[in-house]
């Protein structure tokens, strides 16, 4: 690491942007003993992955339905400090629609990983012999390149990879289609292959845990309640409402933040906003003098539309349903609300066509495909109905988007200024647009600020160091096949 950038310790570090990674970066800094100022348009935590209170009804909802999964190490490390991991409810089962028949079940099995899905898959009836043997090809090719083979695809479309290796149109639209348009936000065309191959090398090939699935109990609001605490007792503060306007540089570095209620000094600053918002906020100057900010307009996004259907009877008879081939690519039951109503949270990603829809056009369409993945649905109408539009949910995860992902401290090379750091899921951190990777960024960034290595014990006084970012390790037998580092 290159040593602290806190230059003056009588200023705290402002952390601009309260989503996951201006939260991981706040709550770490505070547990390592720096005092933090945490500045948030809105008036509640969480960035895009939080819930509102629906002024229809007075129902707080999640904005869209996320999900971790058990390689989401950091994201899980952060639920750990705010003392939330028990609000996570696992699911090692995936159901997969297959109308008329029952679902189909993905699970892991009795073998070791990366044969743990063999049995679970085999048995799968939406895939034909052929199809199954195509994806099996084609994960095998995943295994024996490894990661270092991974990297060489950079650049390239998934759906480059996947027809050099065979795919039928069946296994593409009812297997690699949804797993890859959910976990990336963008079609297999559309999506850089390195990280596309990540999803599945990570998600489903090295172990058996960390395909596991997992939900949150809570409105996602709720899990961040803790942090306030956590900051406060370090000797900083949260402040909701506040609008920053604009980083305040010196030529030489970030002296603070201008905001709608004045300014606030910093001994160093911590974006977490989105590149688009980020950008309205530096001035010529400061773009000049930091090559990480000068790419900002060139990142594209992609939206994610949730939709929640209220019944007045159940519906789904499963925690959770993939709809293979359909434009609503995922149904989660939600239970019971507190009206006695069967809540149904349904989730289309790379929404595009979908945004310039009315409610009532969206609820048509996404009760088509409930009706299509539930047969026993059909004649059964929703009573209400509240959609969700993500406009700019994730950065598109396009071939190429590694050229314009900046990391989360200037460096030795190209410069930059030493007490701006950057976080968010769409720097550099390895991974698609997801909440581990905005967890990821955040810890990084707060690393930066105070010079020590994630693990490392922080500065003298500090309570705990900043969370090291570990990996789940390779099974033993997906390592002799091929799935290592180097």
């Amino acid at each position: 690491m290159g040593g602290s950038v806190i230059a003056h310790a009588g200023h705290p570090v402002v952390v601009v942007g309260a989503g996951v990674a201006g939260i991981a970066a706040a709550v770490s800094l505070s547990r390592a003993g720096v005092p933090v100022t945490l500045l948030e348009t809105r008036r509640k935590l969480g960035g895009r992955a939080t819930s509102f209170q629906d002024p229809r009804d007075g129902m707080e909802l999640d904005n869209c339905q996320h999900v971790l999964m058990g390689c989401c190490t950091a994201l899980l490390e952060l639920y750990a400090i705010l003392g939330v991991s028990d609000a996570i409810e696992w699911h090692p089962t995936v159901w997969w629609a297959n109308p008329p028949h029952d679902p189909d079940v993905m699970r892991p099995g009795w073998l070791p990983a990366p044969a743990h899905y063999t049995g679970s898959f085999l048995r799968m009836r939406m895939l034909g012999v052929a199809d199954k043997r195509a994806v099996a090809r084609a994960m095998l090719a995943m295994l024996r390149m490894g990661r270092p083979g991974r990297q060489s695809w950079a650049g390239r479309a998934f759906g480059d990879f996947l027809a050099q290796t065979r795919q039928t149109p069946v296994a593409l639209e009812r297997f690699w289609e949804p797993v890859i348009i959910s976990a990336c936000n963008g079609t297999c065309a559309e999506t850089d292959a390195s990280y596309a191959m990540k999803v599945f090398q990570d998600g489903f090939l090295q172990d058996s845990w960390s395909p596991v699935m997992g939900l949150s109990r809570l409105p996602l609001a709720r899990l961040y309640d803790p942090a306030l605490a956590i900051i406060e007792g370090a000797g900083g503060c949260v402040r909701m409402g506040v609008s920053v306007q604009a980083l305040a540089y010196d030529g030489s570095r970030v002296s603070g933040v201008v905001t709608d209620e004045g300014f606030v000094e910093a001994s160093a600053v911590i974006s977490a906003l989105p590149p688009d918002r980020l950008e309205r906020i530096c001035s010529d100057t400061l773009r000049a003098a930091d090559a990480r900010l000068r790419s900002l307009g060139e990142m594209r996004h992609t939206p994610i539309l949730g939709v929640h259907l209220f019944f007045d009877q159940p519906v789904m008879r499963t925690p959770h349903l993939v709809l293979p081939g359909r434009p609503t690519q995922w149904l989660f039951s939600k239970g019971t609300d507190e009206l006695g109503r069967h809540h149904v949270h349904a989730v289309i990603s790379a929404a595009q066509e979908w945004m310039p829809l009315d409610e009532p056009e969206i609820a048509a369409r996404v009760m088509r495909d409930v009706h299509w993945g539930i047969p026993s649905s059909v004649g059964i109408d929703p009573v209400a109905v509240r959609a969700v539009k993500e406009k700019r949910a994730t950065f598109a995860c396009v071939p190429g988007i590694d050229a314009l992902r900046p990391s989360a401290a200037a460096d030795s090379i190209r410069g930059g200024v030493r007490n701006l750091l950057l976080a968010g899921d769409w720097c550099a951190t390895g991974w698609p647009a997801t909440m581990e990777g905005a967890a990821r960024s955040g810890f990084l960034a707060a690393c930066a600020a105070i010079g020590c290595a994630p693990g490392v014990p922080a500065p003298e006084g500090a309570a705990a160091s900043i969370p090291a970012i570990t990996d789940v390790p390779t099974a033993p037998l997906a390592r002799m096949l091929g799935l290592r580092d180097a």
